[in-house]
């Protein structure tokens, strides 16, 4: 019936920062679709940006900067990834920890983005 996610949306207080951060940090492929409309790929999935201050319409019935929980898979072992997060003095939250993914266990690091949204990047565990 549903095979995946085509796009996901995110709701942020300032377009340039979130696009910083997730192309520069998370190293997404930015694809700009006008001047209010930014998608930052991941694969064959774009996660879609949306400022809280522009008129797309439709939206959630209450968009709010800062109420995500994303997981993304990562292919770099999470102690390479936490080294990237620290040479840009990134925080995190919590990890590397172990946790049940979608297809088994998984190891995870948390951190947050420049509007609080929850990311989680995950391995599959190895123990």
């Amino acid at each position: 019936m549903l095979s995946g996610f085509d796009h996901l949306v995110v709701t942020v207080t300032d377009m340039g920062r979130a696009v910083d951060f997730y192309s520069r940090v998370l190293g997404l492929d930015v694809r700009y679709r006008d001047a209010q409309r930014v998608d930052l790929m991941l694969g064959d999935t774009a996660l879609r940006l949306h400022q809280t201050d522009t008129d797309i319409a439709p939206v959630s019935a209450t968009p709010t900067p800062g109420s995500l929980d994303l997981c993304l898979r990562c292919q770099l072992p999470l102690d390479e990834f936490k080294q990237h997060l620290d040479a840009l003095a990134i925080d995190v939250e919590l990890g590397p920890v172990a946790r049940q993914g979608a297809n088994g266990p998984i190891e995870s690091i948390y951190l947050r983005d420049p509007d609080g949204n929850l990311l989680e990047i995950c391995r599959p565990a190895t123990r």
